[in-house]
This record gives structure tokens, sequence and C-alpha cells, in this order.
């Protein structure tokens, strides 16, 4: 199957909107992301137009970016980019989303301290407990 993997530099414009569901833990949050370059005719760093991306993640990658982000921060983002278009009161509309695989903060502009998840066993019941050897 053909995708289109991107890698996104920006920083998080919302609040992670984190919800607990029948297939595992969602979160979403609205992502910004606003190139820079220099402007050779002013000598000077100039900023681009500012593109909006919803981001989804799932299972333990949304408990931990809730826990983890918030509004303002820089993260590197990357996923699977899916763009929709809808029809909405009589106008077309376009849509970027962003099925995340990776979120992490940028290191480039500050620092974190990672920590590790630690997994709960799973429960074995005492039939499964007497065929383990």
């Amino acid at each position: 199957m053909n995708e289109t993997l991107v890698t996104l530099v920006g920083h998080v414009a919302t609040q992670v909107d984190y919800r607990e569901t029948v297939n595992g833990p969602s979160a979403r949050f609205r992502f910004a992301v606003r190139p820079r370059f220099v402007d050779r005719q002013k000598q000077a760093w100039t900023d681009g137009p500012t593109s909006f991306y919803t981001v989804w993640v799932r299972r333990s990658l949304a408990a931990n970016v809730a826990g983890s982000v918030a509004v303002g921060e820089p993260l590197v983002v990357h996923g699977r980019l899916r763009v929709r278009d809808e029809e909405r009161d009589g106008q077309r509309w376009f849509s970027a989303d962003v099925d995340a695989v990776a979120v992490g903060h940028d290191l480039s502009r500050g620092t974190a301290a990672f920590r590790r998840v630690a997994r709960a066993e799973p429960m074995l019941t005492e039939a499964q407990k007497g065929a383990v050897v």
C-alpha cells in the first residue's frame, strides 16, 4: 500500500483531546507549522504562512502524548498524511490530518527528560501458570 509519510516540525496549537474508546486510547491536537527563511532583499529572517494539521495518536502513544505535551511546545511529528476533501454548506473544504507514528519534543529548542513507561504484566490463570515451564 502506498502511503505518504511526513515529518513535521512545529508547535502544539491546542490542548490534547484524550479519550478512552472501545478500540483503546485515542488523542488528537492541532499542530502549527510555520516555515522560516532568509529574505535576501531584507537580509533578515522572515516567517512564511502558518499551516495547521490535526494530529491523531492511538494506543500507548495517545496516553504518552496526553501526559507529556502542552500547548506551545515545539514538537517533531512523524506519520501518515491524509488530506480530506469535503463539501459543507455548498463550499468545498480541505483539511490535512496526520496519523502519527512518532511524536517527540524538538530538542533543538530545549531539553527533555525521558521516562520509560512501565507496562503491566498480563494476568495468568492458574491453568496457564501450570502450563508455563
